[in-house]
């Protein structure tokens, strides 16, 4: 960018009230033609609904069967018609070293979608993500979620949050 202009992430923010409005994301997100080449951060404490976001996106792509954790595995991948599917956990990565050792930077640099729970345990070694989800525990059923859209991706992503069981969505520029 030659200019020198910085533009800051687009944000918007929602309440899921119960699983359903996850699923409902989910699928809509799945619609999205730019998820097809997307890197999403999901971020959140344990327990958060990280992996279960994750598996409705999944099953809404068309993956039959059992979606699985990838806690011990580090990643599951997922090969659909015309898109592979990255899911990473990164939460028991102590080293930056395991990064490189088990070569995820050629995944990242492959096309395709790569999911990532836990990236600040290789944030050194992450490209920039699209799109990041933060998803807060408010009660046992509530969840608020914040998207931040950090590129055009991202961007493109987010209107995936309007009419998806969210509600008072706001964007701040």
């Amino acid at each position: 960018m030659c200019s020198g202009t910085v533009h800051l992430p687009i944000v918007k923010t929602a309440l899921w009230h119960n699983e359903q409005a996850t699923h409902d994301f989910a699928t809509a997100l799945a619609a999205q033609d730019a998820l097809r080449q997307a890197f999403i951060e999901l971020r959140g404490d344990l327990g958060a609904g990280k992996t279960t976001l994750v598996r409705h996106l999944l099953h809404a792509l068309g993956v039959t069967g059992r979606v699985k954790s990838p806690t011990y595995a580090v990643v599951e991948p997922y090969e659909l018609p015309g898109l592979k599917v990255w899911h990473f956990d990164f939460y028991r990565f102590s080293d930056p070293r395991e990064w490189e050792d088990a070569g995820f930077r050629d995944i990242f640099a492959s096309p395709g979608l790569k999911l990532a729970e836990w990236p600040d345990k290789a944030a050194a070694c992450l490209p920039p993500a699209d799109l990041v989800l933060q998803l807060q525990v408010i009660d046992d059923d509530v969840r608020q979620v914040t998207l931040t859209a950090q590129t055009g991706i991202g961007l493109a992503l987010l209107p995936a949050l309007s009419g998806s069981g969210a509600s008072a969505p706001a964007a701040t520029p």
